[in-house]
């Protein structure tokens, strides 16, 4: 088994740049994760580990084994703390090979619930919609002009590993509303614009419930004609909330509507 005690190992510096660059984990087609868990998720949602790198002091190794990766590694708390991104110390991170995100490869069951997700910007707020979809326990997440690396640490972090238990989609906002229309699949648009209260929508059939940014919301094409506007009324004093609160409010009511089925 290798060993890595040295923060200026090339091996180490190019874990970095996967890291810190989406512009390398989208050449390498690799991601770097840190935590148990989140492994173990990865696993169970059918990524493939290529390294897994630990700590001895600060993880049972003969239990490291189970993650079925091809190399493992041992490092020390230093090379740990170059790496990780979390303030815990769990001592385990895993590289692993990113997957393809196509409409075309969605497996929806006959009645399908989906939440869209439109140019979300912030890796933590994607990282909260993926955890709320998760809980719901929703047919897919489509990200429609994605703005943020689905594999940023920030978004793998925030979604407590979510992003490895969803079905999740990337597309072009007119490629998912043809995927949509073309599936029968019934879109609710949350935008302030000629809209009606969320809770008075019918979400028993199949269902893309459509959120945006708090900055700019939804772009002119979701409040198109045959899409139906919803919104969440506001009694303070502002009128909007963090996309992953709407998105949580709007998903609970139709799986409240569907016997949280």
């Amino acid at each position: 088994m290798k060993t890595i005690t040295s923060v200026q190992n090339p091996f180490i510096k190019s874990l970095v740049q996967l890291q810190e660059k989406a512009k390398v984990r989208k050449q390498t087609g690799m991601f770097l994760m840190e935590g148990k868990r989140e492994i173990e998720l990865a696993l169970k949602g059918n990524y493939e580990l290529e390294t897994v790198l630990f700590v001895p002091e600060l993880i049972e190794n003969e239990n490291l084994s189970s993650f079925k990766a091809k190399e493992y590694i041992e490092i020390n708390k230093e090379v740990y703390q170059k790496l990780a991104y979390r303030d815990t110390t769990e001592g385990i991170l895993a590289v692993a090979k990113t997957k393809s995100h196509e409409l075309k490869d969605l497996k929806l069951s006959k009645n399908p619930l989906l939440l869209v997700a439109e140019s979300i910007e912030k890796p933590g707020n994607l990282g909260a919609i993926l955890r709320t979809a998760d809980a719901a326990n929703i047919d897919a997440v489509i990200i429609a002009n994605p703005k943020s690396d689905l594999y940023n640490q920030n978004t793998v972090r925030s979604s407590v590993g979510c992003l490895f238990t969803n079905q999740i989609a990337v597309a072009t906002t007119e490629e998912v509303i043809a995927y949509l229309k073309s599936n029968q699949i019934a879109i609710y648009s949350a935008t302030l614009q000629n809209s009606n209260p969320y809770h008075i929508k019918d979400y028993t059939l199949p269902t893309a419930l459509v959120v945006g940014t708090e900055a700019t919301g939804l772009t002119a094409a979701w409040r198109e004609e045959h899409i139906q506007n919803i919104n969440i009324p506001m009694q303070g004093e502002i009128d909007s909330m963090n996309v992953s609160v709407a998105a949580a409010i709007l998903l609970f009511e139709a799986k409240r509507q569907r016997g949280f089925q």
